[in-house]
């Protein structure tokens, strides 16, 4: 279960994805539903952060929530693709961007080839499971390869595969990290500490919790 604090509540399902747009700054919450931890059971998923451009920043936050079955899919000899975000094997996803980018889960059968062509200007694949051979090199799961602009790559599965396919268009400059706040700005990111320290930020609805900054 996910709840931001614009009040979005969503109990994530197999195969859907979530994308949340901190922009300006967003807090939310994620809860496992009650029945789930009576039960037990489990959950794999890939959580991404995509950078926004310099010049969209600060724009208002936001959340999209899309069914697996809202998604696009390819399917060929061997090969299985969900096009997650972006335009990939010739398909186009619904999900709103702010910046030119692509995300793509790729699932192949052993003896499969699947091309990275090279329309975007950073591209990169991560193996989640099994292996792949490119320009005769082989690389097992779990790996993140990056690739130079402009060859063209093919992948190849060595045995039964799931990746993920990335990239998007180059940033404008370097991006800073600390705990949960990312910005082109290492300013942004002091003043984004004293604003959670202080309650400014949005709080999420129904969560009483509070989840201090880190020490360091």
């Amino acid at each position: 279960m996910h709840r931001d604090s614009e009040g979005n509540a969503v109990e994530i399902t197999p195969g859907a994805m979530n994308l949340m747009t901190a922009g300006r700054g967003i807090a939310h919450s994620e809860r496992t539903p009650s029945q789930a931890r009576r039960d037990g059971g489990r959950l794999s998923g890939i959580q991404s952060w995509i950078a926004l451009p310099q010049d969209s920043e600060e724009i208002a936050p936001s959340f999209q929530h899309f069914e697996a079955a809202d998604l696009p899919v390819v399917e060929a000899d061997g090969l299985w693709a969900r096009v997650v975000a972006g335009s990939v094997f010739g398909e186009r996803s619904r999900v709103g961007m702010v910046s030119d980018w692509f995300y793509a889960e790729v699932v192949l059968e052993p003896g499969t080839t699947a091309p990275l062509d090279p329309d975007y200007e950073e591209r990169a694949i991560y193996v989640v499971e099994g292996e792949v051979a490119i320009a005769g090199e082989s690389f097992a799961a779990p790996r993140l390869l990056i690739f130079r602009p402009g060859d063209r790559i093919a992948v190849q599965a060595k045995k039964p595969t799931r990746l993920m396919f990335l990239g998007g268009s180059a940033l404008e400059g370097p991006r800073y990290i600390w705990w949960n706040f990312v910005s082109s700005r290492r300013e942004r990111i002091e003043q984004a500490k004293q604003d959670w320290k202080s309650g400014r930020f949005a709080p999420v609805p129904d969560e009483t919790e509070f989840i201090p900054l880190p020490e360091s």
